[in-house]
């Protein structure tokens, strides 16, 4: 008997969109963004490269499609709820809200290989990734915000996280031998510094080359809703 994903003989296989996102993700988890190809992905499909296009017409069709999957949850119900030791979604300040929808953001792109670089530049309309952007809006309004700043503070929230979040990728490659992959591309910036001897940029080497990019990200962060606390205020 042959498997859904395997077409019987002498009958071409089934896809249709989402089988299609779902194998995508899964070729991106292997082996990253720049392997994935259209050709690639049909040969896993076991169809035609041309068949892929009744769905997607381009590339960046398939990777908007990817990145709009990837946020699937994102604005969930407890996306927007502050840390449980700290409050509950329906008693959560609207600053704790924010601060837990940029996590949930970020987790969603850190969940794929490569999620930041797929979710860049695609600008979804889908469900997922406009319910994330309603759910933003809809904390910083009911918190006074009229509406131009609360639709900037959203493109600032997004454009914060989707940048560290590339960053953070590019910094911590997945697969063998990542670890030393990280610590090579972090020596030239010591030799750099040391042989400028740059006395600011030597006492800030530990923290610059730092791998913790959760604690990288929450002070960024911090420093938004700082901002945006004082602009309430005001």
């Amino acid at each position: 008997m042959s498997s859904p994903s395997t077409p019987e003989r002498g009958r071409p296989a089934r896809i249709d969109s989402a089988r299609t996102v779902d194998t995508a993700l899964r070729l991106l988890d292997e082996a990253g963004l720049d392997a994935l190809t259209m050709r690639g992905l049909a040969d896993a499909l076991g169809v035609q490269a041309g068949a892929l296009y009744r769905y997607f017409a381009t590339k960046h069709d398939l990777l908007t499609a990817m990145a709009e999957r990837m946020l699937e949850g994102a604005a969930g119900p407890g996306a927007a709820a502050a840390p449980p030791d700290t409050a509950t979604a329906p008693t959560a300040t609207w600053d704790s809200r924010v601060a837990g929808l940029a996590r949930a953001l970020r987790t969603a792109l850190l969940a794929h290989r490569d999620g930041a670089r797929v979710y860049a530049g695609t600008h979804s309309t889908g469900p997922n990734t406009l319910g994330f952007s309603e759910a933003v809006l809809a904390v910083l309004r009911d918190a006074g915000f009229d509406d131009a700043d609360a639709t900037r503070a959203l493109l600032t929230l997004v454009n914060f996280t989707v940048g560290h979040t590339l960053e953070e990728q590019a910094t911590l490659p997945e697969g063998p031998g990542s670890g030393a992959d990280t610590d090579a591309k972090t020596e030239p910036l010591r030799r750099g510094v040391a042989a400028a001897g740059l006395p600011h940029l030597t006492a800030a080497l530990p923290t610059l080359t730092s791998t913790d990019f959760s604690a990288h990200f929450e002070f960024g962060l911090e420093l938004l809703l700082q901002g945006l606390r004082t602009r309430h205020r005001g």
